[in-house]
């Protein structure tokens, strides 16, 4: 940086004379652009007009409810939309058996548009070399020059292909487009035909092959059915579980009979035991003897009471109506047992029925097992039997379906025509607007840059001007994150407004001069003493000095058993070890980035990336927590100017120390002052060290 402050002129560019120079030539340029545009619609209009139609296609099933064939239990069909099929599509509307039919259809050999070969400048200079390509064959040169004007596209997101067709005759296109839809709409009907006419003769075959198999099937079931006895009775049940329902009907009716009459003669002969009165028993009264007797008894009773009224209990007429009534209960006494014995034997009747229905039972277990393991075998044959039988009946549909499709117009094509081409009205090319308009367009654009760089070229639109001088407000400070320019050019500005400001008399800011080992000692001495734990040292020529003040102290804290960590913020030189440069990418945690160094010092390294980035705040947070956890930190900012990593610890408890050489001068240092507050922090210190010879450096 010079210290004779002088004052750098500055070249600027003269809109004014710029724009005056294509004003002064305005009408040159406007003469030559209507020029150009006159010369170039006089060319187009001898081009030939190409007039351009288009005919689309719909590409989709177009069954329904009475056109879809009986097997088909869709509802309609599935739009086919995958880019497989249109590019099927496309792909048959442009081949040569396609394009043969329309060229017959239109007669387009007899076009002399598609019939004659043209001009190719490629085929011209073969010929003239003797290599020229072979004549090709009138056919061969129609359907090129159709190739060559017909385009086939998918639209968008559809189903819908478009056919264009060019042609210096609207009519002509409009035929072409309209004819190559129709023929392939006309083709894919017919390919549905015949695939559906192969389909019907393959179906008859099949349909040959499987009854014959239908029939044994259908004999090998009846057969063994036959065989072993596996008749199915009614609602589709085998005889033989029937008999064992049956049998096992029969032997629970027969045990509750057998139980009922048991449980009867042991109460009648209990209250015969007990001496207790019959009349409640049904099987007693149901006696006609008892019945009988009872009757009698009743009438006795009844006389022994009326006769009791008159007479005493020891008259003879009393003694013997007692005497009846008692024989009469002996008689219902016997009479009771005798029932109770018919009771027994009724059930011993109940359970010899019942033993022979269980020996009848176990017959029928066995020949019900011998019906299951039969039945296995069945089951397959009748599988196999209902497979076949539902095959033949699911094609015999088909082939009823394929039969009643296969004659003309029956089925209808997955293709069909949605819009027909029409004659255009204007033409497709040449585009005259807008070709004149680039033609426009361009011959401004050119003549105007021409005139433009002639200007600048010859130096008339240079015009010099000298920097302003003198001090402004607070509002001209140097912005060291938005601004761009080289530092030197900054601190040469800056030095020429210092040196004005000297001139006009304005003092720079003071700065105490002491002596190099002073300044070190006693920032050292603020650092052990606990005064200072976190320094941001700045430098202002980026020299050696902020290395040794570095060692410096970290020499004395570690002198003082302090724990002291070392920040590599400014050095800019890429390591292997992760460092700041990876933190501050968001590539690292905070713990990765911290290298042990010794019992009580550790670093964090530049790190493996070319460049810090600015936008981060994890360096901050950084310092912030290894000022809680180490007695000093130590961090190094670089050069005070746009390179300087200072604003990534804007916030940060510090303290900014500058280290300069002895014959910065005064000015630079007042100029890195106020760089340094202009970004938020306070300069605490200034560290004025001997300058370091290149040679020892």
């Amino acid at each position: 940086m010079s210290s004779d402050f002088e004052r750098a002129d500055d070249v600027r560019m003269d809109v004014g004379a710029l724009i005056a120079a294509v004003l002064s030539r305005g009408l040159r340029i406007v003469l030559v652009t209507v020029l150009l545009l006159v010369a170039s619609a006089a060319v187009l209009l001898f081009i030939p007009k190409s007039y351009e139609s288009s005919a689309s296609l719909l590409v989709e099933p177009r069954s329904n409810i009475y056109t879809r064939a009986a097997m088909d239990v869709t509802s309609g069909g599935n739009s086919v939309n995958t880019e497989a099929l249109m590019s099927s599509q496309i792909e048959l509307i442009k081949s040569r058996d396609l394009l043969l039919e329309v060229v017959d259809s239109e007669n387009l050999r007899s076009v002399p548009e598609f019939s004659n070969a043209g001009f190719s400048p490629i085929g011209f200079v073969l010929r003239l070399v003797g290599r020229g390509p072979e004549q090709r064959s009138v056919d061969e040169t129609v359907l090129g020059n159709l190739a060559d004007r017909m385009t086939v596209i998918r639209e968008r997101d559809s189903a819908v292909i478009s056919i264009y067709v060019r042609s210096t005759d609207a009519e002509l296109a409009a035929r072409i487009a309209n004819a190559i839809a129709a023929a392939h709409v006309k083709r894919r009907g017919a390919q549905s035909l015949t695939d559906t006419a192969d389909a019907t003769v393959w179906l008859e075959e099949e349909i040959d092959k499987l009854r014959p198999k239908v029939s044994a099937a259908e004999t090998a079931v009846a057969n063994y059915k036959v065989e072993n006895d596996l008749f199915v009775g009614a609602n589709s049940i085998p005889v033989t579980d029937q008999q064992l329902t049956v049998v096992a009907t029969q032997i629970a009716e027969a045990q509750q009979r057998k139980n009922d009459a048991q449980a009867r003669s042991q109460v009648i002969r209990g209250l015969l035991d007990k001496g207790q009165s019959l009349d409640g028993v049904n099987d007693v009264r149901n006696s006609v003897v008892i019945q009988g007797l009872l009757e009698t008894k009743a009438n006795l009773q009844a006389e022994l009471a009326q006769k009791s009224t008159t007479l005493l209990s020891n008259h003879p007429t009393i003694k013997a109506l007692k005497a009846q009534v008692g024989e009469l209960n002996k008689q219902i006494s016997s009479e009771a047992d005798r029932v109770a014995d018919s009771l027994e034997a009724e059930a011993k009747v109940e359970a010899d029925l019942e033993q022979r229905l269980r020996d009848d039972l176990t017959r029928a277990k066995l020949t019900a097992g011998d019906a299951t393991k039969g039945g296995v075998t069945l089951d397959s044959l009748e599988r196999e039997a209902k497979a076949q039988r539902d095959l033949l009946e699911n094609y015999l549909a088909r082939y009823s379906d394929a039969t009643s499709r296969t004659a003309s117009n029956s089925a209808l094509p997955d293709v069909r025509i949605v819009s027909e081409a029409a004659p255009s009205v204007e033409p497709a090319s040449p585009k005259i607007p807008l070709i004149l308009g680039a033609i426009g367009f361009v011959a401004l654009a050119l003549q105007i840059g021409a005139i433009l760089f002639g200007e600048l070229m010859s130096g008339r639109a240079l015009t010099e001007r000298t920097r302003a001088a003198g001090l402004e407000s607070e509002d001209h400070v140097y912005d060291a994150e938005a601004t761009e320019i080289d530092n030197d050019m900054v601190d040469e500005a800056i030095d020429d407004e210092l040196e004005h400001a000297v001139e006009s008399g304005i003092a720079p800011p003071p700065l105490a001069a002491r002596p190099a080992d002073d300044d070190v000692a006693q920032l050292s001495a603020a650092v052990t003493t606990h005064q200072l734990r976190t320094v941001l040292l700045a430098s202002l020529d980026g020299g050696q000095e902020t290395l040794m003040v570095m060692d410096r102290l970290l020499e004395d804290a570690l002198m003082s058993d302090l724990s002291a960590v070392v920040v590599d913020a400014g050095s800019g030189e890429t390591s292997a070890l992760l460092g700041l440069t990876d933190l501050a990418a968001e590539q690292a945690d905070y713990g990765d980035v911290m290298q042990r160094a010794g019992d009580n010092l550790a670093e964090v390294p530049w790190g493996r990336l070319p460049s810090l980035d600015r936008r981060s705040s994890r360096p901050s947070t950084l310092i912030e927590a290894l000022a809680d956890i180490y007695h000093v930190v130590i961090v190094d900012t670089g050069r005070v100017g746009v390179a300087s990593s200072l604003p990534l610890f804007a916030g940060a408890r510090a303290t900014v120390v500058l280290v300069t050489s002895e014959d910065a001068s005064p000015v630079a240092i007042g100029v890195a002052r106020r760089d340094i507050a202009a970004l938020g922090f306070e300069l605490g210190r200034v560290v004025r060290l001997p300058a370091v010879r290149a040679d020892v450096a």
